[in-house]
């Protein structure tokens, strides 16, 4: 495994544990949460970009594709 899929990688546990926290949830609840709207494979498919932003704006982004119910 390279190094940018190693940083891809931590970026997502990052999410997972960041969401996990703001929304006073277990990993697997996040995680099962995370399959369901496809919000892994996109945090994954768009670190390049994703992993530049804020905290709070990657949060407030997972929010919404789980609001509007995106797959």
């Amino acid at each position: 495994m390279g190094s940018k899929d190693n940083d891809i990688l931590y970026f997502v546990a990052f999410c997972i544990e960041q969401y996990k926290a703001r929304k006073s949830l277990t990993g697997e609840q996040v995680i099962d949460l995370f399959d369901k709207y496809g919000i892994t494979d996109y945090l994954a498919n768009n670190f390049d970009v994703l992993h530049t932003q804020s905290t709070q704006w990657i949060i407030e982004e997972i929010e919404d594709m789980i609001k509007k119910g995106v797959r």
